[in-house]
């Protein structure tokens, strides 16, 4: 059975990548748009790993890690946040929130797979 990936993302452009890069290695893609959507959709999935985006629309992902984190039968899932903010404090915020592991965009895909790879169980 293949790994799957909850990619918690509001721009199609970027999941468009993501899901090319997750198809080419085997890695079946679940797709959400808002951080309500994602909670929703880890509750139900129960993926293998979730790709977390910060700026989504209502719910923001440091919001939706701590919530996916909080439950108990979805705190094992690894969450790696994937964003654009480049804040000084941004990777120990998302660590604070419940993540364990993060890159900022621009990323290189082979850099994105490697740690998918690292934290797939």
């Amino acid at each position: 059975m293949s790994k799957r990936v909850l990619v918690i993302e509001d721009h199609e452009e970027n999941r468009r990548i993501v899901r090319l890069l997750l198809g080419s290695a085997g890695i079946e893609m679940i797709e959400a748009v808002t951080g309500e959507e994602g909670v929703a959709k880890a509750e139900q999935e129960r993926p293998d790993l979730i790709l977390m985006d910060i700026q989504l629309p209502g719910l923001d992902g440091y919001e939706a890690t701590r919530r996916i984190k909080a439950n108990p039968e979805l705190r094992s899932i690894p969450i790696i946040v994937v964003t654009s903010l480049a804040l000084s404090d941004g990777e120990a915020k998302a660590r604070a929130a419940g993540c364990d592991d993060y890159i900022t965009k621009p990323y290189s895909p082979r850099q994105l797979l490697a740690k998918i790879k690292e934290q797939l169980p």
